[in-house]
């Protein structure tokens, strides 16, 4: 939930144009505790959720939902991408291989004759 939670409030922080600092500020929190908070490393999300809520305009269980990466158009779209990417690689790369060896037996076979 840690990691949901601060990817969110990451994604709103610069949805909003705002530092870190800025934020750490409205929070009365250092800079680098706000920081480990978004990078997930902190849960300390939990004591000013009203707090980041207020600052965003947002109710607590936005902040807590957990999103399909199907409905927003985020970074959370980051990890299926990627996934696909690197299927459609590998997918290539096998074609590849398998024309390779396909090539390689048929060398062998004219060899053998």
């Amino acid at each position: 939930m840690n990691i949901v939670v601060a990817n969110k409030i990451k994604t709103l922080r610069k949805d909003k144009k705002m530092s870190q600092e800025e934020m750490a500020d409205y929070l009365n929190m250092s800079q680098s505790a706000y920081a480990r908070m978004e990078n997930g490393e902190s849960h300390t999300w939990a004591i000013h959720i009203l707090k980041i809520c207020k600052i965003f305009g947002i109710a607590p269980e936005e902040l807590l939902k957990v999103e399909s990466s199907h409905k927003t158009g985020s970074s959370d779209n980051a990890i299926p991408e990627l996934s696909h990417t690197v299927i459609e690689h590998y997918e290539e790369r096998i074609k590849e291989l398998k024309k390779v060896i396909k090539d390689l037996k048929n060398n062998k076979k004219l060899l053998n004759s």
